[in-house]
């Protein structure tokens, strides 16, 4: 019986966080651990991993870190394997890795047929085959064989509009979005589902630089997407929480799959 007290625990629940060692990334693996899961850091940087690691654990929760190469698919299923021997079966899967290149953006007054491809590929390869692709396949093989799972691909806001200059990224997340609603479609029956979250604005290491001005104050981009947000601020990687929490939760959206879940402030639905 789902009851107001239940819905959202995750305690039987292993979560794996690819690319938890992030700041979106990690806020993500705090919420799936302070619900009751049993969660799972992957990343490259050890060093960013075990302090996300120590943090939960101080907050009450617990994880482990596992260093892997989201664009390697025997380090992911090597992963795998540690994870489900060290903490048992994976049931959630989060694919928060991804990030943007600077020769992959076309800055004011560039001219598009210059912008590099092997910078395209990059970021497709980071967003798309590393941020989604390789780590459904590598624990999704094992959620369909048990016919249970909620694999969560972290898009972007600019998969669904094309923002200016991030060409490659927006089309990369366009990319993501298309291949959650193909997953979904896939594996509708079989027990796993698939969606995404859609991120807007949120103030990062890879996006400080365009959104603030060394002082602090708000860059020229910065107050333009703020002027252009209703709520007119930046988000906060904690209120990813709830979201992903849901998603993630099959007593709480056991009929949702195929979704592309907005977190913006507003932004997508302002045309003017």
């Amino acid at each position: 019986m789902v009851t107001r007290n239940n819905i959202f625990d995750l305690q039987s629940d292993v979560a794996v966080v690819i690319g938890g060692t992030g700041g979106l990334g990690g806020a993500m693996a705090d919420a799936l651990a302070s619900f009751g899961a049993k969660v799972a850091v992957v990343g490259r940087s050890q060093t960013r991993g075990e302090e996300r690691v120590a943090a939960i654990r101080q907050a009450g929760g617990q994880a482990t870190f596992q260093s892997a190469d989201a664009l390697d698919l025997g380090s992911l299923v090597t992963a795998r394997d540690a994870i489900e021997s060290q903490l048992g079966p994976v049931t959630i899967l989060v694919n928060a890795a991804g990030g943007n290149k600077p020769d992959a953006t076309l800055p004011p007054g560039s001219d598009f047929c210059k912008l590099s491809h092997s910078a395209w590929r990059e970021v497709f390869d980071l967003n798309l085959v590393g941020g989604s692709l390789l780590p459904s396949q590598a624990f999704g093989e094992m959620m369909v064989a048990r016919k249970l799972g909620s694999i969560i691909n972290i898009a972007s806001m600019a998969g669904m509009i094309p923002l200016s200059r991030v060409v490659a990224y927006s089309a990369a997340k366009a990319a993501v979005i298309n291949l959650t609603q193909f997953l979904a479609r896939e594996w509708a029956t079989k027990g796993v589902r698939v969606n995404a979250i859609s991120p807007g604005f949120f103030p990062a290491e890879q996006n400080r630089a365009l959104l603030y001005n060394p002082d602090g104050s708000l860059s020229a981009r910065g107050s333009q997407i703020i002027g252009h947000t209703p709520m007119a601020r930046f988000g906060d990687p904690k209120e990813l929480a709830g979201a992903v929490v849901w998603l993630a939760s099959q007593s709480a959206s056991s009929f949702v799959t195929g979704q592309n879940i907005v977190v913006d402030g507003g932004f997508s639905a302002t045309t003017i």
